[in-house]
């Protein structure tokens, strides 16, 4: 499991996930799901969707490998 989550793209789905969680709390169960995937995938780096589609939004690094 690998990363394929930049920095902004992690901010905003831990932003969702906390809106969701507002949500759900407020009005409805169903927005839990969406604080579920949101967070989830936010602190861990890695989108099982965005693996099967081949995407990536973590910024490439310009650093040569030392051996």
């Amino acid at each position: 499991m690998q990363k394929n989550e930049g920095c902004w793209d992690r901010a905003i789905r831990i932003i969702i996930g906390i809106v969701a969680l507002y949500l759900g709390w407020n009005y409805s169960a169903w927005w839990y799901i969406l604080t579920v995937i949101g967070l989830f995938t936010g602190l861990v780096g890695w989108c099982k969707l965005y693996d099967l589609l081949g995407i990536s939004t973590l910024k490439k690094s310009s650093k040569k490998k030392k051996y």
